[in-house]
Order: structure tokens, then C-alpha cells, then sequence
């Protein structure tokens, strides 16, 4: 069992259930296990020695019965025959709602609103703003409330008359639409020197796939992991994210995402990209892997440089969430964002998903007319 680099203290939030208080830190413990339900298991019963979370009224044998009533927890038949715990959709859907709440939370509730655009008339929500209704405008967007109060105002309540002049439009915002495809480093450096860097890079990846999938159904996210090379994954598989034994291929998490958006629809797209390592592989037409982890490798460097360019070709921004400090690799960081025109952040862990969530909105703003 891995126990490295976790570090618990004890909380205990007013007014919860037995089962609500076991239930925050086993969803946070499987985050870190990437859906390893033994693994989350053994860890809270280790906590539990440690800070007594359980009693003889409610047991841990308790709790992993109503995660099973409740739909947390399944029971999967391994090809041996032997029965596993694992996780449900349920669950997934709850853990992304508690990252989303723990990296945004503070922020969605100071009223960063919707971003919307400048421009208003036939658009997608309603401003709170009414006017005087005008040839050409959509009668969907007659507010028949205030409408009826001007037509008792004008015309009296005897006898109920409706005219063109007591119609009023309620003003709706045109809603700028993002493409955003998030590319996630799950190279070994990621949980390099006892240091677990995936497990917050993932939680941002769901709190942001909560965020637009709940506030802004019109975007669209896809998110992709790279090492050697990249691939897509489902927003469901975000919390089984694990890291892999990888070099860092940059250039393949860049070409495919910039592949899905050359897919979309949207006017406006964008790329997140969160790293902590220096660009250290290709692959070769051959199929071969070039790898050199010895510095920053020119031939790779440049073949970075280029993806940068071609997406600022593509006006396909990337913005880099460098999660390390070596003055080298912001060298080149920086060299990377002057090719793209993009934005790059150099950070520590802490803060991450405020300052994507700052970028996302801001970027959101932007509309090509």
C-alpha cells in the first residue's frame, strides 16, 4: 500500500451524519488512490485508529454496507471468480462535483457570473433588462408578464386589450461558446521524490469538466493524458487517472489536441496544458521512440516550438500550467508561449485550479465576429 506522500489532519464539520463524515474523507482518499477502493479502504481504517472516526454505534463495516444501499459501491466478479469493490457512476459524478467545489467554490461565489458577451439582443440568456418591443424581434423573447402589466396600465381592466405598444422584450446576452481541450502530463515525474502532483492536476480536470458540463452545456471539454504518447480519455475515467512509467511526449499530446478541435464548430478554442517536466520524446515515423531525458533535447525543443506556432496558426491559444521552478524549463516554457502567443503560469500546486478557472472565463469572453 502506498502511503508516501499523503498528509491527513484531522476536521470534522458540525451537524454530519456518521456516514456524511466517513463519506468526505473516503471520497477524498479514492481521488488519491485513482479508484482503488481496497487501497481507500485500508487508508481509512488506518485514519481511523489515528482519529476515531468510527464508533460501536456506527461501524467501518457499517459504512462500506450503506456506500453499497446508498449506489456508491459495486461488487465486480474478477476472472478468478473472487468479488472487488468498485466505484459507480454515482460516485464519479460526486467526486467531481467535490473537486469542482473545493477548486471553485470560493471563486463561483464571489459572482464571477456567466461571462457574457458585450453584445445583446437574440442570444442565449436572459439580461433581467426589458424594452419596448420592435419589428423583427422574436416573439419568444416576450416577456408576457410585463406585457400584460403595460396592457392593464394603457387600457384599463374593464375590457383586456393587447396592443403592439404594451409588448415589451426581455433582452437576452449572446453567450461566447469554448472549445477547450485539457492535456494533463502523467509522466513518472509526476509522482517523482514523494511528491503527488497527478492527484491535484486530475482534480482540476474534473472540477473543470463539472464546471462547463453544469454551468456552460454549450462548451465542449475533452481531456487527454500524454507520456510516450497521447491519448483521450472520458470524463468518467478522471478519477482512475494514474501516472504511467513515461517520458514526456509534448508534441503528441499537442498534435492530437489540436486534431479534436480541428473537429469543432466553435469560433473559439483553446488548449490547457498542466506539466511539470521538460519535453523529452517523439515519436518516429518508424514507430520508434526518440527519448532523452538529459536536459532539454534541441531536436525535441523545436519540434515543440513548431506545434506552438501552428496553433497560434489555428488562433488555437495554449496556456501552460508549469508546476515546476527550474530556471531552464522556464526558459523554454517562455520561448514556447512567445511561438503560440499564448499564457504561461509557473506554479506550485496550490492555487492551480483558481488561476485555470480565471483563464477559462477570461478566454471565454472572446468571440470572433
Amino acid at each position: 500500500m502506498r502511503k508516501s506522500g499523503y498528509v491527513f489532519t484531522p476536521f470534522e464539520a458540525p451537524n454530519q451524519s456518521p456516514f456524511d463524515r466517513l463519506f468526505d474523507v473516503f471520497s477524498e482518499l479514492i481521488t488519491h488512490t485513482s479508484g482503488d477502493v481496497d487501497e481507500a479502504l485500508d487508508w481509512l481504517n488506518v485514519l481511523d485508529k489515528e482519529y476515531k472516526l468510527t464508533t460501536d454505534d456506527y461501524t467501518m463495516e457499517d459504512f462500506i454496507e450503506d456506500l453499497k444501499k446508498k449506489g456508491y459501491l459495486r461488487e465486480e466478479i474478477q476472472p478468478d471468480g473472487n468479488g472487488q469493490l468498485a466505484i459507480t457512476a454515482k460516485t464519479e459524478r460526486v467526486l467531481r462535483k467535490n473537486a469542482m467545489e473545493q477548486i471553485f467554490g470560493n471563486i463561483r461565489k464571489s459572482g464571477a457570473g456567466n461571462h457574457k458577451s458585450k453584445k445583446s439582443g437574440v442570444g442565449d440568456e436572459a439580461t433581467g433588462d426589458f424594452r419596448a418591443f420592435q419589428f423583427g424581434d422574436s416573439f419568444e423573447n416576450i416577456s408576457v408578464t410585463e406585457s400584460l402589466k403595460n396592457a392593464q396600465i394603457n387600457n384599463g381592466v374593464g375590457e383586456f386589450k393587447l396592443t403592439e405598444q404594451d409588448l415589451v422584450i426581455e433582452d437576452t446576452h449572446h453567450k461566447s461558446q469554448m472549445s477547450t481541450v485539457l492535456m494533463i502530463d502523467i509522466s513518472h515525474s509526476m509522482i517523482l521524490y514523494g511528491e503527488d502532483r497527478i492527484t491535484p492536476a486530475k482534480k482540476v480536470a474534473m472540477a473543470l469538466a463539472e464546471l462547463i458540463t453544469t454551468s456552460y452545456p454549450k462548451d465542449t471539454l475533452d481531456v487527454i493524458v500524454f507520456g510516450n504518447d497521447a491519448w483521450p480519455i472520458k470524463i468518467k475515467d478522471l478519477p482512475y487517472l494514474n501516472v504511467g512509467p513515461y517520458h514526456t511526449n509534448t508534441v503528441a499530446g499537442l498534435e492530437l489536441a489540436m486534431d479534436i478541435l480541428r473537429r469543432k464548430r466553435n469560433t473559439n478554442k483553446q488548449i490547457f496544458m498542466i506539466t511539470d517536466g521538460k519535453p523529452s520524446c517523439l515519436r518516429l515515423p518508424d514507430g520508434q521512440y526518440y527519448k532523452n531525458s538529459n536536459g532539454l533535447d534541441e531536436h525535441i525543443v523545436e519540434k515543440c516550438y513548431t506545434m506552438a506556432a501552428q496553433a497560434r496558426k489555428m488562433h488555437i491559444p495554449i496556456t501552460t500550467f508549469m508546476i515546476a521552478q527550474d530556471p531552464y524549463l522556464q526558459a523554454f516554457i517562455e520561448q514556447f508561449t512567445q511561438a503560440n502567443k499564448g499564457k504561461a503560469f509557473y506554479t506550485g500546486l496550490k492555487g492551480l485550479g483558481e488561476m485555470i478557472f480565471h483563464d477559462y472565463e477570461t478566454n471565454r469572453k472572446k468571440r470572433i465576429n
